[in-house]
């Protein structure tokens, strides 16, 4: 799918809740790295700060990055944006050379009104379990939750 499909109908709803997913370039385990997944990790608390939104569950994975993020007045791609923006240039800070991080498009999807927000937040924090990278989610250190 191409970005400019992924972006038709995109629109940004104040105080909505987006399930969001980035990939990374070219879908490289970027973040089996411990030092760059931590790196990407506190990236999280100043997008939330300088975004005036919240990250209500995610979590990152070796190769790509899955969040439920509540809009506080930002506008999506503006978040988005800024999260890729911060973390590459904070990733490539550390690995000390400049490369791509992410795919350039990333994929949302607007909750609904019905839909259950403790079971889309299992799901996003249950896939370090589905992928067997742990037995247990509390062994996996690279995720969070206001539910869980």
């Amino acid at each position: 799918m191409s970005w400019s499909d992924l972006k038709k109908g995109r629109v940004s709803i104040q105080s909505g809740e987006y399930f969001i997913t980035i990939t990374c370039q070219n879908r490289q385990n970027i973040f089996s790295d411990y030092e760059l997944a931590n790196t990407f990790c506190k990236c999280i608390a100043d997008n939330e700060f300088s975004h005036q939104c919240r990250w209500l569950t995610w979590v990152l994975m070796p190769d790509h990055f899955h969040g439920l993020l509540q809009l506080k007045g930002a506008k999506l791609g503006n978040v988005v944006g800024h999260l890729k923006g911060l973390s590459s240039w904070r990733v490539n800070k550390v690995r000390g050379f400049r490369q791509s991080v992410w795919q350039p498009a990333y994929y949302d999807h607007a909750l609904r009104e019905e839909e259950n927000r403790i079971e889309i937040a299992r799901y996003i924090a249950a896939n370090p379990l589905r992928r067997s990278i742990v037995n247990k989610l509390g062994d996996y250190p690279f995720w969070n939750s206001v539910y869980l």
